[in-house]
């Protein structure tokens, strides 16, 4: 049987296709989405859409449609037609990002029945998605949060939803929209009769109130495990939760006096050198250079094509692809963008002397320890410092011994 036919044998024993929602910026994630959409994000070594296609295909869905907008060449060229993935993936382009009810309309020419919807920034298991089928008809998966006035606020009587409000700063529940739904073909004359909502958009989330307001059943599934980022920083929290399911496996190459502590993943091609320690859960990405001497604390992940040089420490921090923090360097709680390039010396604090909660960007980050956000191209000169909460745009210089701190537009010059 040919690759083309045995595709098209799954397609056929599978009655289900998901609806993954892709086209966003995520506005509040900048500068990490300057060149990239939000759900290309990476956590735990894959793009947040690849942890949601894997556990959507685990539940054994197998169709995907993605609907992409912003930078979707990015999407595209990653997963190609799914072939790699074992599945089967078309796009549908929303060329103007005008709100998920708009979004989800552009496929209704390819859905003939009961199918799934998920925002393709958030990340659900596989168990959860099997409870949310068995319910059938139409249903939202909701969780219960501290803060629900971030949220779409679900308002429940026994089985049923009663009410949804977008962020309500009065909240009267704590369970919110966990952005993954049962739906059928009775959405679509919904989402035409949506108007435009007090934030400038088409929310699907109105178009399931017409539906209730009209007397449709729509049902509540309590999701357990829910992955969500809403800015740069909890990209760190998101990252710590998924590495603790890090399958180890050791394909690089790895000189004497290597010592790996717990869970480390490290792709191929990759070297580390002598005297490095690694300390899981870590992911090391394929056509890397570790070390030597080089101390790799938990939660850290490392993209492909990077360069760790001599006597780096990195905590609990996410390197993406293509960057070089080359020397006696210390980098911690940070995220650190494409392409970037560390001049020997660098540190990044990443605690107050009063170990208050830190603020970036005026905001409360929930964390006491976090370093910096790094955009994609940002140089350091040597023995440069950044102060813990700093926020660095794209393509940004900062010069030898100079000191860094709040927010800095792409394109800067610090000396």
């Amino acid at each position: 049987m040919s690759e083309d036919e045995a595709r098209r044998v799954v397609r056929s024993e599978m009655d289900m296709e998901a609806v993954i929602l892709a086209a966003g910026e995520g506005r509040r994630m900048r500068p990490l989405t300057s060149v990239r959409p939000k759900v290309m994000l990476p956590i735990a070594g894959k793009p947040i859409i690849e942890h949601l296609i894997g556990e959507l295909k685990a539940a054994g869905i197998m169709d995907f449609i993605i609907v992409i907008g912003y930078h979707d060449e990015t999407i595209r060229d990653y997963f190609a037609d799914g072939t790699g993935w074992g599945v089967n993936i078309q796009y549908v382009t929303q060329r103007r990002q005008l709100g998920t009810a708009d979004a989800l309309l552009r496929v209704e020419n390819l859905i003939e029945d009961t199918f799934l919807m998920l925002n393709g920034d958030t990340i659900v298991d596989a168990k959860d998605i099997k409870q949310l089928i068995a319910c059938g008809g139409i249903t939202m998966g909701v969780i219960e949060v501290d803060n629900p006035e971030e949220y779409g606020v679900v308002e429940t009587e026994g089985g049923h939803v009663t009410r949804i409000t977008e962020k309500t700063p009065e909240p009267r529940s704590k369970l919110v929209n966990a952005g993954v739904y049962l739906l059928n073909e009775c959405i679509f004359d919904a989402l035409k009769e949506t108007g435009i909502s007090k934030r400038g958009e088409f929310e699907l989330t109105d178009s399931l109130q017409l539906l209730i307001d009209s007397g449709e059943t729509v049902r509540w599934s309590r999701i357990g495990k829910w992955v969500d980022v809403s800015y740069p920083w909890d990209l760190l929290r998101a990252n710590e939760s998924m590495m603790e399911c890090i399958n180890p496996v050791i394909e690089g190459d790895m000189e004497e006096n290597v010592i790996l502590k717990g869970k480390v993943a490290i792709g191929k091609g990759t070297i580390i050198k002598s005297g490095t320690y690694i300390e899981g859960p870590v992911i090391i990405g394929p056509n890397c250079e570790i070390g030597p001497n080089c101390y790799i604390r938990s939660s850290t992940a490392i993209g492909a094509n990077c360069r760790i040089g001599n006597a780096v420490e990195i905590k609990n921090s996410i390197i993406m692809d293509d960057t070089k923090i080359p020397h006696l360097s210390y980098i911690g709680d940070s995220v650190i963008a494409s392409r970037c390039n560390i001049g020997a010396g660098t540190k990044i604090a990443n605690l107050r002397f009063d170990d208050a909660m830190i603020k970036a960007v005026g905001m409360d980050t929930g964390r006491r320890k976090f370093g910096a956000i790094l955009g994609d191209g940002v140089k350091t000169g040597i023995n440069a410092c950044i102060d813990a909460g700093t926020v660095i745009g794209n393509n940004t210089l900062i010069g030898p011994g100079a000191f860094a701190y709040g927010y800095i537009k792409e394109n800067s010059r610090i000396y």
